[in-house]
Protein backbone atom coordinates (compact mmCIF):
# COMPACT_ATOMS: atom_id res chain seq x y z
CA UNK A 1 0.00 0.00 0.00
CA UNK A 2 1.65 3.03 -1.34
CA UNK A 3 1.67 6.46 1.01
CA UNK A 4 2.37 8.88 -1.08
CA UNK A 5 0.27 11.94 -1.53
CA UNK A 6 -1.36 12.42 -4.72
CA UNK A 7 -3.84 14.86 -6.19
CA UNK A 8 -7.49 14.70 -6.82
CA UNK A 9 -10.28 16.73 -8.24
CA UNK A 10 -14.03 15.66 -7.56
CA UNK A 11 -17.57 17.45 -8.81
CA UNK A 12 -18.68 18.46 -5.76
CA UNK A 13 -22.62 18.13 -6.04
CA UNK A 14 -25.22 20.48 -3.72
CA UNK A 15 -22.99 23.46 -3.94
CA UNK A 16 -24.42 27.04 -4.41
CA UNK A 17 -22.90 30.10 -2.35
CA UNK A 18 -19.34 30.60 -0.29
CA UNK A 19 -20.32 28.78 2.38
CA UNK A 20 -20.35 25.86 0.73
CA UNK A 21 -16.68 26.56 -0.23
CA UNK A 22 -16.01 26.92 3.34
CA UNK A 23 -17.82 23.51 4.86
CA UNK A 24 -16.68 21.46 2.09
CA UNK A 25 -12.50 22.79 2.85
CA UNK A 26 -13.09 22.81 6.17
CA UNK A 27 -14.72 19.45 6.48
CA UNK A 28 -12.12 17.67 4.15
CA UNK A 29 -9.19 19.27 5.49
CA UNK A 30 -9.81 18.01 9.04
CA UNK A 31 -8.74 14.40 7.80
CA UNK A 32 -5.54 13.05 8.91
CA UNK A 33 -4.57 11.85 5.54
CA UNK A 34 -5.39 14.59 3.75
CA UNK A 35 -2.64 17.66 3.15
CA UNK A 36 -5.00 20.02 1.19
CA UNK A 37 -8.19 20.63 0.34
CA UNK A 38 -9.65 23.74 -1.88
CA UNK A 39 -12.98 23.85 -2.98
CA UNK A 40 -14.14 26.11 -6.49
CA UNK A 41 -17.40 27.65 -6.43
CA UNK A 42 -16.80 28.39 -9.96
CA UNK A 43 -16.45 24.81 -10.80
CA UNK A 44 -18.20 23.35 -8.29
CA UNK A 45 -15.47 21.23 -7.73
CA UNK A 46 -12.85 20.34 -5.19
CA UNK A 47 -9.08 19.79 -5.23
CA UNK A 48 -7.45 17.44 -2.79
CA UNK A 49 -3.88 16.13 -2.23
CA UNK A 50 -3.84 13.30 0.31
CA UNK A 51 -2.80 9.96 1.04
CA UNK A 52 -5.77 7.03 0.37
CA UNK A 53 -3.34 4.03 -0.36
CA UNK A 54 -4.30 1.73 -2.81
CA UNK A 55 -8.10 3.10 -3.22
CA UNK A 56 -9.68 3.77 -6.71
CA UNK A 57 -10.63 7.31 -7.06
CA UNK A 58 -14.69 5.89 -6.82
CA UNK A 59 -13.61 4.40 -3.81
CA UNK A 60 -12.23 7.72 -2.16
CA UNK A 61 -15.55 9.98 -3.90
CA UNK A 62 -17.88 7.20 -1.80
CA UNK A 63 -15.71 7.79 1.15
CA UNK A 64 -15.33 11.33 1.29
CA UNK A 65 -19.15 11.90 0.36
CA UNK A 66 -19.87 9.77 3.70
CA UNK A 67 -18.37 13.02 5.65
CA UNK A 68 -19.92 15.65 3.55
CA UNK A 69 -23.47 14.07 3.07
CA UNK A 70 -24.66 15.22 6.19
CA UNK A 71 -23.94 18.57 5.26
CA UNK A 72 -26.37 18.00 1.91
CA UNK A 73 -23.20 17.33 -0.32
CA UNK A 74 -21.43 14.23 -2.58
CA UNK A 75 -18.55 13.90 -4.10
CA UNK A 76 -18.20 12.34 -7.71
CA UNK A 77 -16.74 12.14 -10.91
CA UNK A 78 -19.07 13.04 -13.08
CA UNK A 79 -20.07 17.52 -13.24
CA UNK A 80 -23.81 17.56 -11.60
CA UNK A 81 -26.51 17.62 -14.14
CA UNK A 82 -28.72 20.41 -12.90
CA UNK A 83 -32.41 20.45 -12.93
CA UNK A 84 -34.35 23.85 -13.04
CA UNK A 85 -37.26 22.03 -12.27
CA UNK A 86 -39.12 24.89 -14.19
CA UNK A 87 -42.81 23.22 -13.39
CA UNK A 88 -42.20 24.79 -9.27
CA UNK A 89 -42.92 27.74 -10.38
CA UNK A 90 -46.59 26.84 -11.00
CA UNK A 91 -46.79 26.66 -7.15
CA UNK A 92 -43.89 29.14 -6.38
CA UNK A 93 -45.04 32.07 -8.08
CA UNK A 94 -48.79 32.57 -6.30
CA UNK A 95 -46.72 31.44 -3.47
CA UNK A 96 -44.69 34.54 -3.66
CA UNK A 97 -47.33 36.67 -4.48
CA UNK A 98 -49.46 35.79 -2.26
CA UNK A 99 -46.84 36.65 1.06
CA UNK A 100 -46.32 39.80 -0.51
CA UNK A 101 -49.67 40.96 -0.52
CA UNK A 102 -49.99 39.86 3.12
CA UNK A 103 -46.61 41.58 3.44
CA UNK A 104 -48.48 45.06 1.98
CA UNK A 105 -51.33 44.10 4.28
CA UNK A 106 -49.59 44.13 7.57
CA UNK A 107 -47.63 47.37 6.19
CA UNK A 108 -50.61 49.25 5.66
CA UNK A 109 -51.61 48.75 8.99
CA UNK A 110 -48.42 49.47 10.24
CA UNK A 111 -46.86 46.25 11.73
CA UNK A 112 -43.83 46.33 9.20
CA UNK A 113 -42.77 48.27 6.44
CA UNK A 114 -41.52 47.28 3.04
CA UNK A 115 -37.95 46.84 2.74
CA UNK A 116 -36.14 50.30 2.00
CA UNK A 117 -33.30 52.04 2.76
CA UNK A 118 -34.79 54.73 4.46
CA UNK A 119 -36.54 52.74 6.59
CA UNK A 120 -36.62 48.83 7.77
CA UNK A 121 -38.74 48.08 10.41
CA UNK A 122 -37.69 45.65 13.01
CA UNK A 123 -40.50 43.43 12.16
CA UNK A 124 -38.90 42.88 8.33
CA UNK A 125 -35.45 42.38 10.03
CA UNK A 126 -37.50 39.62 11.56
CA UNK A 127 -39.56 38.53 8.29
CA UNK A 128 -35.47 38.72 6.44
CA UNK A 129 -33.98 36.42 9.18
CA UNK A 130 -36.50 34.43 8.63
CA UNK A 131 -36.11 33.42 5.10
CA UNK A 132 -32.16 34.11 5.65
CA UNK A 133 -32.84 30.93 7.92
CA UNK A 134 -34.20 28.55 5.65
CA UNK A 135 -32.38 29.56 2.56
CA UNK A 136 -29.24 27.77 1.52
CA UNK A 137 -27.27 30.34 2.66
CA UNK A 138 -27.25 29.48 6.12
CA UNK A 139 -25.90 26.04 5.14
CA UNK A 140 -22.61 27.01 6.55
CA UNK A 141 -24.26 27.98 10.23
CA UNK A 142 -26.26 24.61 10.16
CA UNK A 143 -23.47 22.82 9.63
CA UNK A 144 -21.28 24.32 12.85
CA UNK A 145 -24.21 23.69 14.56
CA UNK A 146 -24.43 19.94 13.84
CA UNK A 147 -20.64 19.50 14.05
CA UNK A 148 -20.70 21.26 17.44
CA UNK A 149 -23.63 19.41 19.05
CA UNK A 150 -22.69 16.01 17.94
CA UNK A 151 -19.59 17.00 19.61
CA UNK A 152 -20.83 17.64 22.95
CA UNK A 153 -23.77 15.30 22.36
CA UNK A 154 -20.93 12.49 22.55
CA UNK A 155 -19.71 13.78 25.92
CA UNK A 156 -23.67 13.87 27.49
CA UNK A 157 -24.19 17.62 27.19
CA UNK A 158 -26.92 18.15 24.75
CA UNK A 159 -28.90 21.61 26.58
CA UNK A 160 -26.05 23.57 27.74
CA UNK A 161 -24.07 24.53 24.57
CA UNK A 162 -27.41 24.86 22.69
CA UNK A 163 -27.63 28.26 25.06
CA UNK A 164 -24.48 28.94 25.17
CA UNK A 165 -24.28 29.09 21.35
CA UNK A 166 -27.68 30.76 20.68
CA UNK A 167 -27.40 33.45 23.17
CA UNK A 168 -24.11 34.05 22.17
CA UNK A 169 -25.65 34.44 18.79
CA UNK A 170 -28.62 37.01 19.91
CA UNK A 171 -26.35 39.15 21.89
CA UNK A 172 -23.15 39.05 19.54
CA UNK A 173 -26.06 40.33 16.99
CA UNK A 174 -27.35 42.89 19.34
CA UNK A 175 -23.59 44.46 20.13
CA UNK A 176 -22.49 44.53 17.12
CA UNK A 177 -25.02 45.22 15.04
CA UNK A 178 -25.18 48.33 17.33
CA UNK A 179 -21.21 48.97 17.27
CA UNK A 180 -22.03 49.29 12.89
CA UNK A 181 -24.91 51.68 13.61
CA UNK A 182 -22.74 53.80 15.98
CA UNK A 183 -20.18 53.67 12.95
CA UNK A 184 -22.87 55.11 10.96
CA UNK A 185 -23.12 58.15 13.07
CA UNK A 186 -20.06 59.15 11.96
CA UNK A 187 -20.72 59.94 8.75
CA UNK A 188 -23.06 61.79 7.66
CA UNK A 189 -25.28 60.34 4.66
CA UNK A 190 -26.62 62.96 2.08
CA UNK A 191 -29.23 62.14 -0.49
CA UNK A 192 -26.32 60.77 -3.13
CA UNK A 193 -24.56 58.47 -0.10
CA UNK A 194 -28.53 56.66 1.10
CA UNK A 195 -28.95 56.33 -2.51
CA UNK A 196 -25.77 54.30 -3.54
CA UNK A 197 -26.26 52.68 -0.34
CA UNK A 198 -29.73 51.34 -1.33
CA UNK A 199 -28.76 50.84 -4.53
CA UNK A 200 -26.15 48.52 -3.14
CA UNK A 201 -28.57 46.94 -0.32
CA UNK A 202 -30.63 46.50 -3.21
CA UNK A 203 -28.30 44.44 -5.83
CA UNK A 204 -27.03 42.24 -2.97
CA UNK A 205 -30.74 41.19 -2.57
CA UNK A 206 -31.47 40.73 -6.19
CA UNK A 207 -27.95 38.73 -6.55
CA UNK A 208 -29.05 36.95 -3.30
CA UNK A 209 -32.76 36.06 -4.65
CA UNK A 210 -31.62 34.91 -8.28
CA UNK A 211 -29.50 32.52 -6.68
CA UNK A 212 -32.05 31.02 -4.47
CA UNK A 213 -34.09 30.45 -7.96
CA UNK A 214 -31.08 28.11 -9.08
CA UNK A 215 -31.90 28.71 -12.50
CA UNK A 216 -29.06 31.43 -13.54
CA UNK A 217 -26.14 29.36 -12.29
CA UNK A 218 -24.04 32.54 -13.19
CA UNK A 219 -25.30 34.38 -11.16
CA UNK A 220 -23.48 33.27 -7.79
CA UNK A 221 -20.34 34.09 -8.77
CA UNK A 222 -21.58 37.55 -8.12
CA UNK A 223 -22.53 37.36 -4.94
CA UNK A 224 -20.59 39.25 -2.24
CA UNK A 225 -18.95 37.40 1.27
CA UNK A 226 -17.34 38.37 4.10
CA UNK A 227 -13.39 37.93 3.52
CA UNK A 228 -12.59 34.51 3.68
CA UNK A 229 -9.47 34.61 5.98
CA UNK A 230 -12.23 35.73 8.55
CA UNK A 231 -14.58 33.29 7.86
CA UNK A 232 -12.07 30.86 7.84
CA UNK A 233 -11.06 32.01 11.58
CA UNK A 234 -14.67 32.15 12.62
CA UNK A 235 -15.73 28.52 11.47
CA UNK A 236 -12.35 27.00 13.19
CA UNK A 237 -13.56 28.36 16.52
CA UNK A 238 -16.39 25.71 16.31
CA UNK A 239 -13.25 22.56 16.34
CA UNK A 240 -11.73 23.99 19.71
CA UNK A 241 -13.31 21.42 22.41
CA UNK A 242 -13.64 23.78 25.07
CA UNK A 243 -17.15 24.66 27.72
CA UNK A 244 -17.21 28.02 25.98
CA UNK A 245 -16.71 27.05 22.70
CA UNK A 246 -20.62 27.44 21.59
CA UNK A 247 -20.76 30.52 23.03
CA UNK A 248 -17.84 31.58 20.91
CA UNK A 249 -18.97 30.22 17.97
CA UNK A 250 -22.30 31.71 18.62
CA UNK A 251 -20.46 35.32 18.51
CA UNK A 252 -18.87 34.25 15.29
CA UNK A 253 -22.00 33.50 13.13
CA UNK A 254 -21.69 37.23 12.68
CA UNK A 255 -18.78 37.02 10.24
CA UNK A 256 -19.83 33.94 8.45
CA UNK A 257 -20.51 34.36 4.67
CA UNK A 258 -24.52 34.75 4.82
CA UNK A 259 -25.63 37.08 2.27
CA UNK A 260 -28.75 38.38 4.08
CA UNK A 261 -26.94 39.00 6.71
CA UNK A 262 -24.40 41.30 4.88
CA UNK A 263 -27.01 42.75 3.46
CA UNK A 264 -28.66 43.37 6.89
CA UNK A 265 -24.84 44.72 8.73
CA UNK A 266 -24.81 47.15 5.33
CA UNK A 267 -28.48 48.56 6.21
CA UNK A 268 -27.67 48.94 10.21
CA UNK A 269 -24.73 51.76 8.88
CA UNK A 270 -27.34 53.50 7.47
CA UNK A 271 -28.95 54.09 10.54
CA UNK A 272 -26.36 55.54 12.36
CA UNK A 273 -27.67 55.02 15.53
CA UNK A 274 -26.26 52.52 18.40
CA UNK A 275 -29.94 50.98 19.07
CA UNK A 276 -31.63 51.14 15.87
CA UNK A 277 -28.62 49.03 14.60
CA UNK A 278 -28.69 47.13 17.59
CA UNK A 279 -32.25 46.31 17.19
CA UNK A 280 -32.49 45.77 13.64
CA UNK A 281 -29.63 42.87 13.50
CA UNK A 282 -31.02 41.59 17.26
CA UNK A 283 -34.63 41.34 15.26
CA UNK A 284 -32.81 39.20 12.06
CA UNK A 285 -31.28 37.46 14.59
CA UNK A 286 -34.48 36.09 16.56
CA UNK A 287 -35.92 35.12 12.93
CA UNK A 288 -33.61 33.15 12.44
CA UNK A 289 -33.69 31.65 15.43
CA UNK A 290 -36.48 29.11 15.50
CA UNK A 291 -34.97 27.13 12.12
CA UNK A 292 -31.66 27.02 14.10
CA UNK A 293 -33.25 25.90 17.01
CA UNK A 294 -34.62 22.23 14.65
CA UNK A 295 -31.37 22.21 13.50
CA UNK A 296 -29.56 22.32 16.84
CA UNK A 297 -31.57 19.27 18.06
CA UNK A 298 -32.05 17.50 14.99
CA UNK A 299 -31.16 16.67 11.29
CA UNK A 300 -33.36 19.09 9.80
CA UNK A 301 -32.63 20.28 6.51
CA UNK A 302 -35.36 21.86 4.00
CA UNK A 303 -33.12 21.79 1.13
CA UNK A 304 -32.99 17.39 1.60
CA UNK A 305 -36.65 18.00 1.58
CA UNK A 306 -38.66 16.81 -1.72
CA UNK A 307 -40.08 20.22 -2.31
CA UNK A 308 -37.23 21.94 -1.19
CA UNK A 309 -37.52 23.29 -5.01
CA UNK A 310 -41.35 24.95 -4.37
CA UNK A 311 -39.53 26.47 -1.14
CA UNK A 312 -36.59 27.92 -2.61
CA UNK A 313 -37.83 29.45 -5.90
CA UNK A 314 -40.81 31.07 -3.73
CA UNK A 315 -38.14 32.46 -0.96
CA UNK A 316 -35.69 33.59 -4.33
CA UNK A 317 -39.22 35.06 -5.80
CA UNK A 318 -40.02 37.03 -2.68
CA UNK A 319 -35.86 38.25 -2.16
CA UNK A 320 -36.33 39.36 -5.83
CA UNK A 321 -39.67 41.44 -5.16
CA UNK A 322 -37.58 42.74 -1.92
CA UNK A 323 -34.71 44.16 -3.97
CA UNK A 324 -37.04 45.59 -6.70
CA UNK A 325 -38.59 47.46 -4.38
CA UNK A 326 -35.66 48.57 -2.47
CA UNK A 327 -34.02 49.84 -5.97
CA UNK A 328 -36.98 51.60 -7.42
CA UNK A 329 -37.48 53.53 -3.39
CA UNK A 330 -33.78 54.25 -4.09
CA UNK A 331 -35.01 55.70 -7.30
CA UNK A 332 -37.42 57.98 -5.82
CA UNK A 333 -35.07 58.96 -3.12
CA UNK A 334 -32.34 60.77 -5.90
CA UNK A 335 -35.77 62.09 -7.73
CA UNK A 336 -34.82 60.21 -10.94
CA UNK A 337 -38.46 58.55 -10.24
CA UNK A 338 -41.47 59.44 -8.75
CA UNK A 339 -43.47 56.93 -6.41
CA UNK A 340 -44.53 53.74 -8.13
CA UNK A 341 -46.10 52.45 -4.91
CA UNK A 342 -47.99 54.46 -2.22
CA UNK A 343 -46.97 52.82 0.55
Amino acid sequence: MTTQNKKYKFHVHGMHCNSCVLLTESEINDLENVTHAKSSLKNNSIEIEGSFGDKTVEEIANELTLILKPHGYTLSLEKETKDKKWSDFKIAIPIAFLFLAVFIILQKIGIVNLVNVSKVSYGTSFVIGIIASLSTCMAVVGGLVLSMSATFAKEGDKIKPQILFHGGRLVSFFILGGVIGALGSVFTLNTSATFILGIIIGLVMLIMGINLLDIFHGAKKAQISMPKFISKRAFGISKINHTLTPLLVGIATFFLPCGFTQSMQVYTLSTGSFMNGALTMLAFALGTLPVLALVSFSSFSIKNNKNSGIFFKSAGLIVVLFAIMNILNSLVIIGLIKPIFNF
